[in-house]
């Protein structure tokens, strides 16, 4: 069987289906991962075939848009400038490669090309939801920055509201999906995010049911899995450095950056103030060296890039923006977070792990040294929290994260023949 992935996104986005790639490859199957040149080495590099689905340039020029970094006007750009970009590329690379009988489609449901091609080659597809975000739900809706007052309002009234949300979503997509499929000889569609972006065939959501309990009014095609806990550093050492230091001293405060557009020199310098506060030691990582104080205290270290699965169970709490993936490796570290969220899907993240009493957010305008001190001297001193970090973290170390999501495929590419 020949899979063909395409993820969409930052790395955190990306390195779940790599993840999902190499436990294919190793069941036997081919796979080639269908990405920007950006993630190539990583691609390549995990003993995976790549095909490119845009520059390493372009990518850096729409992550390094300020338009990413603004709630209000990074859909209008996805909707205006990106969709458009990779509607017919994607539809193309699919096209080339695909081999009917041989061949399955694993996507981001907003890699819109792979949709498209299910309905004119009738390409066999499974939707990856790596975030509870994207599965909205009238029964227990999750938290959507654009729409901050959902869950106050009576159930009953919660369909109408995304009924209007589909309006304006559909305003934006439509024309340039629907102008595509009209090329192929395809009607045109309505409710692109509510029922289209989904593959009918097979939803995979790739996180436990603990995390993001089931409800009534999902897709009845969706399976869910586990995190897939796929680290690009799995397989590299920790740097002698970084090993000296976490063994030099008590457990460390670790501080870390994604892909968000944010004000990252304030918020390092503001850790570090908060582990002087607190009297502990401190990481600071990022690959962005301009962001971080050059004056820094002995007891805190700078690193580009740590192996999470490596570091994490060696440190007291994480810091962090709330993407999907750092939040699982910590909480399969059993350690404290505290969470930053920018927006997408962030901040319902974050709600979900306060749920879960493992961790506490606050806005990045809410975050200084006084407040960050704070809130980690309450969670690191709470016995019942480490308790909780501790039960979750063996959940997840009793799961095979990715067996599920690759049955799935395989059946899906069953159900071809």
């Amino acid at each position: 069987m020949h899979v063909l992935l395409l993820p969409f996104g930052s790395a955190g986005d990306v390195l779940p289906y790599v993840g999902l790639g190499r436990a294919l490859r190793d069941r036997g199957h081919r796979v080639t991962v269908i990405v920007s040149e950006f993630f190539e080495q990583r691609v390549r590099g995990a003993g995976l075939g790549f095909a490119p689905l845009g520059s390493r340039q372009e990518y850096l020029d729409a992550f390094n848009n300020p338009h990413c970094g603004d709630e209000k006007a990074s859909f209008a750009f996805f909707a205006g400038v990106v969709v458009p970009a990779m509607l017919r590329p994607t539809f193309k690379s699919i096209a080339n490669l695909y081999e009917p009988g041989q061949t399955v489609v694993v996507a981001c449901p907003l890699i819109f090309g792979a949709r498209v091609a299910q309905e004119k080659l009738g390409v066999p597809l499974a939707s990856i939801h790596l975030q509870p975000l994207m599965l909205r739900s009238s029964h227990a809706p999750p938290v959507i920055p654009a729409l901050p007052r959902l869950r106050k309002i009576p159930r009953f009234i919660r369909p109408l509201t995304f009924r209007l949300l589909d309006a304006v979503l559909d305003r934006r997509l439509g024309p340039g999906i629907n102008s595509f499929r009209a090329e192929l000889g395809l009607a045109p569609i309505r409710r692109i995010m509510a029922d289209w972006w989904n593959s009918p065939q097979r939803i995979i959501a790739m996180f436990p049911d603990w995390f993001a309990p089931p409800q009534p009014d999902w897709p009845p095609q969706t399976l869910m899995t586990t995190f897939p806990l796929y680290d690009a550093g799995d397989h590299q050492p920790m740097p002698p450095e970084a090993e000296s230091f976490l063994a030099a001293g008590d457990p460390p405060l670790v501080f870390s950056t994604g892909s968000n557009v944010g004000d990252w020199p304030r918020f390092f310098a503001a850790s570090m103030e908060a582990c002087r506060m607190l009297g502990r030691r401190g990481i600071l990582m990022t690959r962005f060296r301009d962001h971080v104080p050059p004056n820094r205290p002995d007891n805190v270290r700078h690193f580009d890039y740590l192996p999470y699965r490596r570091l994490l169970p060696q440190c007291a709490a994480m810091v962090h923006h709330g993407g999907i993936g750092t939040l699982s490796q910590a909480m399969a570290a059993g350690i404290p977070q505290l969470i930053t969220p920018l927006g997408l899907d962030q901040p319902d993240n974050a709600a979900r792990l306060e749920h879960l009493g493992v961790g506490r957010s606050l806005r990045p305008d809410e975050y200084t040294a006084e407040a960050a001190a704070r809130v980690l001297g309450e969670l690191i001193d709470r016995p019942t929290v480490l308790a909780q970090c501790r039960e979750l973290a063996s959940r997840l170390r009793a799961t095979d994260p990715l067996s599920q999501a690759c049955a799935a495929v395989e059946r899906l590419a069953g159900a071809d023949r």
